[in-house]
């Protein structure tokens, strides 16, 4: 593959809470659900990154998030799947899905997340990566982000084979796209059936209207249990049967079919062929336990922060640690048209170095963010013996300080999942990058991402000869004398 897959569209926060059923409601005829334990996971366009992204290729996903909660979760969740994520903005809340299950099955599914916001305009670095894809995939849940114009400029120009899984509350795939894969309810609502036609004529009729309208060059069906029609133009229709049986959980089956089509397209398949992997892979999915089994409780699972912000009534911060904290100090500053600056570190000893880096990054917009590495990420980067403070007292020091407005704590080595979230506009840091004591051609690791959004890169300089593990050393030599 010459790029990476790009995964375009709507993502959701899917949780499954498992429980168990041992009596109705006192007040109302209904079971009571005693909660045994809940998983959270990407879903959307979401899911289809990181089912590309188990299968070893390199996944970009171009999805908007919210600055909220959920917004914050499914960041930590898609980069721990290492899923590269070129983040819009998304007005309003991240869309949910809760999934209430006893024994294997679902009793009630619950949505939330209000109707959809308007994602933000795309980067000139999303644009470029759209254009070097080796396949793209439209995973398209009618929430938005398929019908930004900017992003359907980028597909209709892009070289690479597309993929488009619709939404009949979405837009109509841009013409030209190698392969849209919708499903027979979907087909249905898209292209009205005949009355008395069978489920291949209506499966093949409507895949044919598709491909007519989107001038589509192939519509494959899929079936379900039965596997897929695909509809070439002027061809007999191609049925391509399961493998064998696929009884079970088929939730998630049809983004798991659109992103084995859309790897088998990136590496040279053809389309017969390219359905063909698809339709074994999402058999053998469902038939190996649906997504419970595909991505267990403890992959990913990362923490963004536990401790949730709260106000006054004199609207002075009351905690300004944690993902609640961030979220409403960034709906604050962006609704202002402020400049949101973010920067991070371990922050171990709290030095006089520190406290100079923090007030210069704070010059420089309407906010200070700081993403605090936790304790496991610290003891990852520097060793067993470190950090010397704990998290929790590490952030309730960073957040009494004047120039910092809120305290983001990660789990990850790197901060760039929270990044993905936060968007800055200016990510500082402290160094001798300006100074002349580095290499001045070197880059800083975060330049990457920061330019997923547009966002830019600066370093302040820090004060000469304050460094936590020095400090450190010094303390232990004093006491060995």
């Amino acid at each position: 593959m010459r790029g990476p897959v790009v995964v375009l569209g709507d993502t959701l926060l899917d949780r499954d809470v498992e429980g168990v059923v041992n009596r109705l409601c006192p007040d109302s005829p209904v079971p009571v659900l005693d909660e045994t334990s809940a998983t959270d996971r990407p879903g959307g366009a979401g899911l289809a990154a990181v089912f590309a992204a188990a299968q070893g290729a390199e996944v970009v996903l171009v999805t908007a998030l919210a600055d909220d909660a959920g917004g914050a979760r499914l960041s930590a969740l898609l980069g721990a799947a290492g899923v590269r994520v070129y983040p819009l903005a998304l007005n309003g809340a991240t869309p949910e899905k809760i999934r209430l299950r006893a024994r294997g099955r679902v009793l009630l599914r619950h949505d939330r997340g209000g109707t959809s916001g308007e994602p933000g305009q795309p980067s000139d670095e999303v644009l470029r990566v759209i254009g070097a894809a080796s396949a793209v995939l439209v995973s398209d849940y009618g929430r938005g982000v398929a019908r930004q114009p900017a992003l359907r400029d980028a597909l209709a120009a892009t070289r690479a084979p597309v993929v488009w899984d619709p939404h009949p509350r979405g837009p109509a795939a841009v013409p030209g796209v190698h392969l849209a894969t919708p499903n027979e309810s979907e087909v249905r609502e898209l292209v009205p059936a005949l009355p008395g036609a069978s489920r291949l004529a209506t499966a093949s009729r409507g895949a044919q209207g598709l491909r007519r309208r989107w001038r589509a060059g192939a519509v494959a069906v899929t079936l379900g249990g039965d596997g897929a029609l695909l509809c070439h133009a002027g061809s007999t229709p191609l049925v391509v049967p399961t493998p064998g049986s696929a009884e079970g959980d088929t939730c998630g089956a049809g983004d798991r079919f659109a992103a084995a089509a859309s790897l088998a397209l990136a590496q040279g398949a053809l389309v017969s062929e390219a359905v063909q992997a698809a339709v074994a892979e999402a058999s053998a999915y469902v038939a190996g336990g649906g997504v419970a089994a595909a991505l267990p409780p403890s992959t990913p699972g990362v923490r963004m922060g536990s401790t949730p912000g709260s106000r006054t009534q004199g609207g002075a911060r009351a905690d300004r640690v944690g993902v609640a904290a961030v979220a409403t100090l960034l709906g604050e500053v962006r609704a202002a048209g402020g400049t949101v600056v973010a920067t991070g570190g371990c922050f171990d000893l709290l030095h006089a170095g520190h406290v100079a880096t923090l007030e210069a990054a704070r010059q420089l917009g309407d906010c200070l963010i700081v993403c605090l590495n936790s304790d496991a990420s610290v003891a990852g980067l520097k060793g067993p013996d470190r950090p010397v403070q704990s998290e929790g007292d590490r952030s309730r020091l960073l957040a009494a300080l004047s120039c910092v407005d809120a305290v983001l704590i990660f789990d990850e080595p790197t901060p760039e999942a929270a990044l993905s979230w936060v968007r800055p506009d200016v990510w500082v840091k402290g160094g001798d990058y300006a100074t002349g004591g580095g290499d001045a051609t070197a880059t800083l690791p975060e330049a990457e991402v920061l330019r997923r959004w547009g966002g830019n890169t600066v370093v302040v300089p820090y004060l000469d000869g304050r460094s936590t593990t020095d400090m450190i050393v010094r303390t232990l030599a004093e006491r060995t004398r």
